[in-house]
């Protein structure tokens, strides 16, 4: 049943949620009510077709987060939850870095959002050290409020800069919802009901004679590439890490047939995996690059367009080609230069890679003692993908581990694989805690699922 408009119910209500918001402290009636309402409003107001695939779900919805810190959040009843998630990729820094928070409310204290007329100064910096941490020539950013945005903006440059409109993605690719990127996201669930869409071809992950047989056939066709785009390492599709040359061979081949090659590095970007750009592994500098997710220190929306020069002659000529209202404002640019700051002086890629290494080695142990269901450990960094057997045996298990207050998820494509994201700052101790909780996990899937009596090993 829908309500007509009553400002003064909007006043009341605004006013409750603000007094909710100020308080330190909830009391037991306010942690109800909250837990109430939000079930409710989001079946009246958002989507309650999303419901079922809560984690609160397996909670009688009674999970609902409230504040975090670090590698936790905790529930509106208080309850800790381990974050192996990270939002998909966007808590790199963790969970309310204090650097960061500081940075924002320090802007905050001077000015929220730009006049659009001006010079506004971070922007400027943050395209400044943008330039420093990425490869090569990449010189330009564009900046913007998500990372779907980030892709829509390198589809659009590269279009520019080659006045082609025809792209390649790959399959278990994942560039966004938005209609351009969307092209590029291959899963079928997502894209039939919006086409046509752009002109993409799609050729399977990782294997060069296909990317290569498209290029040759779309050159002596006429209907010539404009551009490559790629995950370094497909997060939605699995945690595929791109074979050794991959990239490289897509450089040659960009290069030999006058394409752009895009990385979307939106979600294994920023340290994640144990360098700044996952693209660094094999040396490979693009021609544009997508950014976004931990970009913003996990405390602002922000993502970023990074060119090369020849990406953006064209935009150079007629700025406003392309242009953003919100994008790049003060609060999400000093967000994301504390970031920046926190990832080098802590050298979060480096624990990263040194944390990731502690964890496969300890899930490699898993492995063997639960064959049945576990299958493979695969990533690099803080970017693992844990393989199961079958969708229904990662549910299973990622719902075992929510019981033991630790968040995880699969991916878009599937629930066989569930993805290991957490915030870089994590510590051995809270990695600890979940090895023993998956562990505890896999013994309670294969006892009540596959009846096989596992005697448990510590690890």
């Amino acid at each position: 049943m829908t309500q007509g408009q009553d400002l003064e119910q909007a006043r009341a209500k605004s006013r409750q949620v603000l007094d909710l918001i100020a308080k330190k402290e909830l009391n037991e009636a306010e942690r109800k009510q909250i837990v109430q309402d939000s079930v409710k409003y989001w079946t009246d107001h958002v989507n309650p077709g999303f419901l079922q695939y809560r984690k609160s779900v397996s909670t009688d919805y009674t999970a609902v987060e409230w504040d975090d810190e670090g590698a936790c959040f905790r529930d509106v009843n208080g309850k800790v939850f381990i974050d192996m998630l990270g939002g998909f990729g966007v808590y790199n820094v963790g969970h309310r870095n204090p650097k960061v928070i500081a940075a924002v409310k320090q802007q905050l204290e001077k000015q929220a959002i730009h006049s659009q007329e001006l010079i506004d100064p971070l922007r400027t910096y943050l395209a400044h050290l943008v330039s420093l941490i990425t490869p090569g020539d990449l010189q330009y950013a564009f900046f913007t409020n998500s990372g779907t945005e980030s892709v829509e903006g390198c589809l659009k440059m590269a279009i520019l800069a080659t006045g082609r409109h025809h792209f390649i993605g790959t399959i278990g690719g994942f560039h966004g919802k938005s209609l351009g990127s969307l092209g590029g996201t291959s899963k079928a669930i997502f894209r039939e009901p919006f086409l046509p869409l752009l002109n993409w071809s799609h050729v399977p992950f990782g294997d060069l004679e296909a990317l290569e047989t498209v290029f040759k056939c779309c050159d002596f066709s006429g209907d010539r590439i404009a551009a490559f785009v790629v995950e370094p390492v497909q997060g939605e599709g699995g945690i595929n890490v791109a074979p050794p040359g991959y990239l490289a061979k897509a450089r040659e081949l960009c290069d030999k047939y006058g394409a752009m090659l895009v990385f979307d590095e939106i979600q294994c970007g920023m340290g994640r995996t144990g360098k700044m750009f996952y693209c660094e592994y094999d040396g490979v500098v693009p021609d544009l690059m997508a950014l976004g997710k931990a970009f913003g220190g996990g405390v602002m929306p922000i993502g970023a367009v990074v060119g090369s020069k020849k990406t953006w002659d064209k935009y150079i000529d007629n700025p406003f080609l392309h242009t953003t209202t919100f994008g790049g404002n003060p609060l999400a640019c000093a967000a994301a230069i504390a970031g920046i700051n926190v990832l080098i002086e802590d050298d979060l890629p480096g624990q990263a890679l040194a944390k990731g290494d502690y964890m496969v080695d300890k899930m490699q142990g898993l492995i063997a003692q639960f064959p049945s269901i576990f299958k493979q450990v695969r990533g690099k960094g803080l970017m693992l993908g844990m393989e199961f057997a079958d969708n229904d045996l990662g549910y299973l298990v990622a719902k075992e581990l929510f019981a033991r207050n630790i968040l995880i998820s699969g991916t878009y494509i599937n629930a066989r694989v569930l993805r290991i994201e957490p915030p870089l700052v994590i510590s051995y101790e809270e990695i600890d805690t979940f090895l023993a909780a998956l562990r505890e996990s896999l013994d309670a899937v294969a006892k009540s699922v596959l009846n096989v009596p596992v005697a448990v090993a510590q690890i």
